[in-house]
Order: C-alpha cells, then sequence, then structure tokens
C-alpha cells in the first residue's frame, strides 16, 4: 500500500520536489519537498485509493472506533468521507475556539468516553496532531490513534507523538516517496540520499545546492 499511495500522490503532482529553492514551511523549516494532499480530493481515481487506505488503518488498528474526527482544514474531507464509508459519525477540530455561537472548538456530537480516531492529511513534526489530541482528551474523549495519508517520519515528530502518547498509522512516508520518485524517474536515484539526509535533520541544510533534482 505504502508505494501504491506514493505513486498515486505523485501522479496528481500532490509530491513537489524544490531542493535548488526549497520550500519553507510555517515552522521556518526548508524542505526539498512539499507534499499538498489537498489535490487527491480533485483526482477521484486517486481519492478513492486513499480513502479506501484510511478505512482499512481504522479497521486494522482502531476497529473499536466510534467517532471520527478530522483536524482542520485539511483532515476534515478525509474524516467524513471514511465516515461515510464506514458508518460512523464525524466530526473536526479547530485549531482554535470559534469567538461567536457557542465558541466550539470541537464541531460535531462527540460524549464523554466515546473511542475516537483523529483523521489527518500529514505529519512533519507532530505538533499540529497532538493539539487536535489534547482538545478531543480534555472533551473526555477516548483518542485511540491517529491516521494518516502521509508522514515525514521526522525524529522531532515521532519523539513527540511518543512522548504525548499518540499513536499514527500513515499509507506512505517519506522514505518511500523518496525511493519510488527515483524508480519513477520523478528525480536522479543519487538525490534519495540528499532527501533522505534532509529528513534526518532538517535543521542542517547543507544538502541544498548538491546534485540538482529534475
Amino acid at each position: 500500500m505504502e508505494r501504491k499511495i506514493a505513486k498515486a500522490l505523485l501522479s496528481i503532482g500532490a509530491v513537489g520536489f524544490r531542493p535548488e529553492e526549497p520550500f519553507t514551511w510555517a515552522s521556518g523549516i526548508k524542505s526539498p519537498v512539499y507534499c499538498d494532499n489537498r489535490l487527491t480530493l480533485t483526482a477521484p481515481a486517486v481519492r478513492d485509493q486513499v480513502e479506501a487506505g484510511l478505512k482499512t488503518l481504522v479497521e486494522t488498528y482502531y476497529p473499536d472506533a466510534e467517532v471520527l474526527m478530522g483536524t482542520s482544514t485539511a483532515g476534515i474531507a478525509h474524516a467524513a468521507i471514511v465516515g461515510h464509508m464506514m458508518g460512523l459519525p464525524m466530526g473536526y477540530v479547530r485549531s482554535g475556539a470559534k469567538d461567536h455561537g457557542r465558541q466550539n472548538r470541537i464541531e460535531g456530537k462527540l460524549l464523554p468516553g466515546q473511542k475516537v480516531v483523529v483523521v489527518e492529511d500529514l505529519i512533519s513534526t507532530g505538533g499540529s496532531v497532538i493539539e487536535v489530541v489534547d482538545a478531543l482528551r480534555e472533551a473526555g474523549a477516548q483518542v485511540l490513534g491517529v491516521v494518516s495519508i502521509f508522514t515525514y517520519g521526522m525524529q522531532k515528530g515521532l519523539s513527540r507523538l511518543a512522548e504525548a502518547q499518540v499513536e499514527n498509522h500513515s499509507l506512505t512516508n517519506f522514505d518511500v516517496i523518496a525511493q519510488v520518485a527515483a524508480d519513477e524517474g520523478y528525480i536522479a536515484p543519487a538525490d534519495v540520499a540528499r532527501l533522505i539526509a534532509f529528513r534526518n535533520n532538517p535543521a542542517d541544510e547543507s544538502w541544498i545546492g548538491k546534485n540538482e533534482v529534475k
């Protein structure tokens, strides 16, 4: 499944490579790779693969799930589609409480003690998904874990998730994307090591400007 999803994401341009002019994340990290999983929503064939894959992850790792909660905003559509496929209720967690109305942060009905699976599009440093899990736990939910489309597998993210006792299962990951990209001709085989060097230590920018990536 990891290679299948990687090929699908690459085929629609959801994964981009730009090491000579790195993408800059909100965190300030410079990255040679950018993953825009929102593009899966406008590619029906790929969307079907992604939603079927997320459904399989939930059924395999969290068979007791009672509610799916999407992250705002990228995880909302996926939680809704997978929830529909599984006959499960869904909702989503805002990045912050509304400043009007009932001032909800969690949208949708959630009862204390309900078993929840969080649906996320991608995980890098892990900060945003942990905030979502914390909000759900504060509301009394029993968070079983997270399912996501893609993870960078950065040590900072892995350590944060472990410390917060949050389990994540992704459809594909950075290492697989890099290898499939080389196999399919999106990048030169020699560039795989360059991309992995970024993944291993994002603070070390020595990978920039070496070995042109197509």
